[in-house]
């Protein structure tokens, strides 16, 4: 059986690195009982574990984590960005081709959000590229109902505070106004929940199409919708940097 003393690694760290969750859902799997070891249920995410153990995650055999891979999708609209929906919608996950491994995503798009849309079997790599510190910027092309001037959206770049909640800086350029719409490219940095289509209402602007174009430097550029690539591991490790390989061990 696990310990907790100062041998080995946690086990919410390994269920992220087997691509089980990230390493903050892992815990909370933990804390419901849901992972086993040698056949006892843990409820500590404090329990370590040398890599020798039998460990389960709803009864099925958590493997050894494999080399760390990213992925860029094309989420098409309609689709929720969880393993399993209370409501019974489509998933992400229920989407991918079959010869994917079990994949996390990196942050997430909304039902009707569609583009770019990371994936990893590296729990502990998305944890990091989700981090504002990071500083990855995510960029959206957003069609919205209303008018809006350029200088007005030139105010986004000192943040904007809706209904309470503090957005940081965004940069948006208006591209052009077709008939009662407006294009518009945003980008941010920080990716709260539902931030674009919050600000833009701040605006007295309504959201009827958001694609997610870039996420860092990983663009979504012609990918067919509902296809996804494999990014190199030459190329991701270029792009993550030193500091960010070293941090997830790649």
């Amino acid at each position: 059986m696990s310990d907790t003393s100062s041998n080995g690694e946690r086990i919410a760290k390994v269920l992220a690195r087997a691509g089980i969750a990230s390493r903050r859902e892992a815990e909370r799997l933990i804390t419901e009982g849901r992972i086993t070891i040698d056949g006892e249920t843990i409820t500590s995410p404090a329990t370590k574990v040398l890599g020798t153990e039998d460990i389960r995650f709803d009864g099925s055999r958590v493997g050894e984590a494999g080399a760390t891979r990213l992925w860029r999708y094309h989420k098409p609209a309609g689709l929720v960005t969880t393993h399993k929906d209370p409501q019974g919608r489509p998933t992400v996950f229920d989407s991918l081709p079959p010869e994917l491994p079990r994949v996390l995503s990196v942050g997430r798009l909304d039902l009707t959000t569609e583009g770019l849309l990371l994936l990893t079997n590296d729990g502990g790599l998305s944890r990091v590229l989700e981090l504002p510190s990071t500083g990855w910027k995510r960029r959206y092309r957003v069609r919205a109902y209303g008018r809006i001037s350029q200088n007005r959206l030139d105010q986004l770049a000192e943040g904007v505070e809706v209904e309470g909640v503090a957005y940081g800086p965004m940069q948006a350029k208006l591209d052009k106004q077709q008939g009662g719409n407006c294009w518009i490219t945003l980008s941010i940095t920080e990716g709260k929940n539902r931030e674009v289509r919050n600000v833009m209402r701040h605006l007295g602007l309504t959201v009827n199409r958001l694609i997610r174009t870039a996420y860092g430097p990983f663009q979504l550029g012609g990918m067919k919708e509902g296809r996804v690539e494999e990014v190199p591991g030459k190329i991701l490790r270029e792009q993550l940097g030193k500091k960010i390989s070293e941090e997830i061990g790649l």
